[in-house]
Parts: C-alpha cells; structure tokens; sequence
C-alpha cells in the first residue's frame, strides 16, 4: 500500500511533522508520559490496540498496568459491552447444527460477509431456521424462517412479545439456539443490544452467543487487557475528558477516532483537547497528522504473533515479509516505552511476550499448543458465564414527522485500509439518506435529489433514496462514505436519534 509510515515522526516548532530518530522519539513520548502521570494516571489514556497482533495487545496492557493507566479501550464507541464475551459461547460452526439462528446483529453480508455465506449456507442446506431481528431487512431477509423488523429503541420489546408467540416458542424449544448478536444501528446505544439479547435469553436459557464485532482483532484485545477496567473510562468517556482538558497524554493504538468513532463532534472535541497525543500507527490518518509523535507499527504480514477472531479461536499470524522501513512490532514499542519510563515489562522478545501472555491471561492459556495454533486454531478457555438481567430500555417515542436514524457500515467504505489499496478504493459509494418509498411523497422531495437531513447534533445535505428495505418511518444512513459525513448527527450518549429530513427550498 502507499504512504506507509517508514520512520518516526515528530511535531517541530512550527507545528508540522518532521522525520526523527527512534531514540529521540522514544525519549520524548516517555517524557510526555511522565509528565502527564506526575498530574494523575487518569489523565493518560489509550484508545485502540485491535488493530495488531494478541502479543501487541497484551504488551500494551501491560504497560498500561505498570503505568497505572486505566483507561484504555480497543473499542471505538461502536463495539459491544465486554460482558457479552463472559455468555455461554457459540462457535461458527454451530451455525451448521443450530435448529434456530436468531440474528440481533448489523447485516452480516455487508460486515462480515464471510459468516453470512455460512448462515445462508445453514438456511438453504440444513434443518436451521433464520430469525432476523433488525430495523432493516438484511442480506439474509430472504432465507429468514421469521422476520422481526423493528424501530429503533423497540427491539427488546418486540422480542418480549414473541414470548405469546407459539410457533416462535416451539421452534426455541426444537433443539439448540445460536444468537448472532452485534451492533445492529450505530445511532443506538449499546445497551439496547444488551437488553434484546437478554430478552432472547430469557426465552431460550440453552442459547449460545456469537459476539460479532466488524474491526479486527477487538476479542483478542479485550482479552489481553485494552479494556477499561477500576473504573477506567472507555473510548466515548476518555474522549468527553479530554475535551474537558482533562487529558494530558492520549495514546491512539492504530485507532483513528475521527475516521471511527461515530459521533463525530465527539472526536473532534476530543482530539483537539488532548494537550498531547502520541500515535502509533501503519499510516497517518486523520487523528495521527493531529499528533506530537508518530510512531510507525509494522503491518499484518510484517511480524508474527496469534490473533483472535469472532468466535475467540487464536491462530497464528506469519511474517512474511521485513518491516517498511523501520517500523517495528506493537509489543517492541510497549516494551521500549516501558524501559524508557523505568518501567521493565520482563520480556524483550516475541517469545517472551507470547510466553508471559498464555501463563498471565488464562484464557489465552490453550494457545500453548503451538502445533494447534498453526493449523486450526484453538479456542481461547472461556471464564464462567454470566448470567444478563432483563431491563427496561428507556421508552422512546417518536414524533410521526420524524424518522428514526439507522445508521450501519457498508462492505467497502472509506476505511484507511480500503483508501489507501489502488484496487479497492474505487468500491465505494457516495452517501446518501434511503427511506421506504412510502415515505418519499411525504418529504415532497424526488429521489436523488437533496434533502436536508437534521439531528440535534447538526444538520448534513445528502441526496435522497429509497428502499423497500427500509422501515416505514425510519431512515438508513451508510457511514464513512464518500460525500456528507453522516457521523455529524450522531450522538453516543443518546438511546435513539430522531432526523428531520427536508426538501431543500
């Protein structure tokens, strides 16, 4: 890929980045660490750490423990509570011998379009049946035994009425259940996620749980530590303090929030009240041309290590090639930061680290058996299973002019990854606001032309679309698309977000 980070970067006196040597770099990001610890260990943060390897993550971890910093999240305001890893565990292949299949989950053949081939493979060759829960018909509407498409802010209701449902109550009771359970609208909060999924579980106590996360290697990092934990703060909160000048040092781990983080005042606020970020990351994005110091991490491919994927099965990852320029490891820039800040972390290897990681984190503990790991992987050792309370989201009614927001990611996007590739950055499309056709005669604006579309966040233009996809009443929004930033009307801290759409005058 292009413009990748080769050396080490530093904001001089007049604000720009200018190549520097790893040594200079190191110092002065340990120096900027110290500093901000002699204020208060929550006023440093870390934000990221999915993006590499296990070992990365884990190393990281560990310098955030030897640092007292708390406050680390590889979540970007758009995952699941970590909780949802400690249910009764599904596998992918479970799928294929599931007698039901509930999907509470984004549509998997825009997100995760390698598990939709696998659920509609168990939808058109097995006995399992598809029920699709969702605010939108996905890619899989068409092979669902039942579907539940829902406004925002209602789905937990929705679910508790299935309950006098006998057919649905049967069909639970005919053999094993697997939810797919992710993030299905980013203009919702998470525990709307939480509340469905415990209604699900509620009806259906044998259920299992596959947690469906569209970034990279988040279980992994979860598991070995990037999550908040003593009351540490998670990525929308660390972000609100240090636009409240509360941050001294912020640590952005191969995460960009202002490319990521839903809401997009939220990011930049964040951002610019940090007083100061250090970056480590394979390319300079948004965030990291913000930053005093760049460091540069070698890429997939660039080192090895184990990696976690959706089901928490660990596989190895193989180098294959040398480092771009002098890029190192993730864990290697943890351990120096760690030395530099007096600060031994008692491994100087990737041997070491991956050693310290399966006897310090026990459920990393089965990749020992490296033969395994290297051929099909193994399951990381669940701890015991919580057990989810059932609650009451708030009630949330809408007014009738308004639409509610469903926002969700499509397959290619503007994702740095997919930008920066000469082979998939002309994949995207431009973003647009698509409703039901029904709703179009009341907008009194043609499709394709512009519409002016306001939250109580902000106001974007965007051309108007349609789809019969789409709930009557609620309006989907692509994100991180090409055009009018969508992330402008959202708002994290909200249940639900209600738009106005209007025609232009």
């Amino acid at each position: 890929s292009k413009d990748r980070l080769t050396t080490p970067l530093i904001k001089d006196a007049s604000g720009n980045l200018s190549s520097t040597s790893w040594s200079v770099a190191i110092d002065s990001a340990a120096r900027m660490l110290r500093t901000a610890l002699t204020v208060s260990p929550q006023s440093v943060a870390i934000i990221g750490g999915a993006r590499g390897t296990n070992e990365d993550a884990f190393a990281w971890a560990q310098l955030a423990n030897a640092l007292g910093v708390d406050s680390r999240d590889s979540q970007l305001a758009d995952g699941l509570p970590p909780q949802v890893f400690s249910l009764p565990q599904a596998t992918i292949a479970d799928i294929d011998t599931a007698k039901t299949i509930i999907l509470l989950a984004p549509d998997l053949k825009e997100e995760l379009p390698v598990l939709y081939l696998r659920v509609r493979h168990a939808a058109e060759k097995r006995t399992g049946r598809v029920v699709e829960v969702s605010p939108r018909a996905t890619g899989l509407a068409g092979k669902a035994w039942k579907k539940v498409h829902v406004e925002p802010g209602k789905t937990a209701a929705a679910l508790r009425a299935l309950a006098t449902d006998a057919a649905f109550t049967a069909q639970l009771a005919s053999g094993s259940v697997v939810v797919i359970v992710g993030r299905m609208n980013l203009a919702e909060s998470e525990e709307s996620v939480v509340h469905a999924l415990a209604e699900v579980l509620h009806m259906a106590p044998h259920a299992t749980v596959l947690p469906v996360l569209r970034r990279g290697n988040v279980r992994g990092a979860i598991t070995a530590g990037l999550t908040p934990r003593n009351g540490g703060k998670s990525t929308a909160e660390i972000l609100e303090a240090a636009a409240a000048g509360k941050i001294e040092c912020l640590v952005l781990l191969g995460a960009d929030p202002l490319s990521d983080v839903p809401d997009a005042d939220l990011a930049r606020r964040g951002i610019s009240g940090a007083r100061n970020i250090i970056a480590i990351d394979t390319f300079i994005t948004q965030s990291s041309a913000l930053a005093d110091i760049v460091l540069p991490a070698a890429a997939y491919g660039e080192k090895e290590g184990t990696t976690t994927n959706l089901e928490g099965r660990i596989s190895n990852v193989a180098q294959s090639i040398t480092p771009v320029g002098t890029s190192r490891p993730d864990w290697m820039i943890a351990v120096e930061l760690g030395a530099a800040t007096s600060h031994d972390l008692g491994f100087a290897s990737y041997s070491e680290v991956h050693a310290a990681m399966i006897s310090g984190v026990n459920e990393f503990a089965p990749a020992a058996d490296t033969h395994a790991v290297e051929h099909d992987g193994v399951l990381i050792a669940h701890p015991t299973p919580i057990t989810l309370t059932r609650a009451d989201g708030a009630s949330n009614e809408r007014n009738s002019y308004d639409y509610r927001a469903v926002v969700s990611r499509k397959l290619y996007d503007n994702a740095i990854g997919t930008a920066k590739s000469p082979s998939l950055a002309t994949l995207g499309i431009s973003a647009a606001v698509i409703v039901n056709p029904l709703d179009v005669p009341r907008i009194g604006a043609q499709v394709g032309e512009s519409v002016r579309v306001t939250s109580p966040r902000g106001t974007i233009v965007m051309p108007l679309q349609e789809s019969v996809d789409v709930l009557r009443g609620t309006a989907w929004l692509p994100i991180n698309l090409g055009g009018s930033d969508v992330r402008e009307l959202l708002d994290v801290t909200k249940d639900v977000i209600d738009l106005k759409i209007e025609k232009m005058s």
